[in-house]
């Protein structure tokens, strides 16, 4: 009899905490950091073999009933190799842009170990001669969309602790233009990134 009241007892707290854990309204923000994979199309002018690239930023994340909204603000670099097809001249090119995702997702799991799963739209404002990161990340906080490249990003992660480990794929909505103006191309993006949560409420 007192193992069966101490055994229903024990259950009752878990599910309370496992609910507490998803019911209560929480604020957490962190950094992340990782490499990225760019597929980076050929497009009939240029022959290109992608190469790794990196990812640095901060991410915030608020939410409740199981259910979160995760915004991020990070530097993106996506690197390939191009080269003409009437050439063997192989040259590196390097696309920077500050990366805006705003994701919407949900956790299984509860006492600091679960599961991760998410997806949203994201907009990168690029870096290039004509525009310094000051004025890419001014774009980015002020979401002037106009001035940004368009994409869908979808992942999961596993959280332990204050640490999670995120797998992203990010696919182009819009082509841009490389190569000349005449050449355009959608972006594929794969990414694997370590994230810290430096504190939560």
């Amino acid at each position: 009899m007192k193992k069966t009241i101490i055994l229903t007892l024990s259950s009752y707290l878990l599910t309370i905490g496992i609910a507490s854990a998803q019911v209560i309204p929480n604020f957490s923000f962190g950094v992340k950091g990782g490499l990225n994979y760019s597929n980076f199309p050929s497009n009939g002018i240029f022959n290109n073999s992608n190469r790794a690239g990196y990812l640095a930023g901060v991410w915030a994340r608020v939410g409740g009933l199981g259910l979160n909204f995760q915004p991020e603000l990070y530097v993106t670099g996506k690197n390939i190799n191009v080269k003409a097809d009437n050439t063997s001249v192989e040259n590196k090119a390097k696309f920077t842009s500050i990366d805006v995702p705003l994701l919407v997702g949900g956790k299984i799991g509860a006492f600091g170990l679960g599961g991760r799963f998410y997806g949203g739209p994201v907009f990168s404002f690029t870096v290039n001669k004509d525009q310094s990161i000051g004025d890419a990340v001014s774009d980015a906080t002020a979401l002037r969309y106009k001035n940004a490249n368009y994409g869908v990003q979808v992942g999961a992660g596993l959280d332990i602790s204050a640490l999670s480990i995120d797998l992203r794929y990010e696919g182009g909505l819009n082509k841009i233009a490389y190569g000349n103006d005449n050449s355009h191309t959608r972006v594929s993006v794969f990414s694997l990134a370590l994230a810290y949560k430096l504190f939560s409420l």
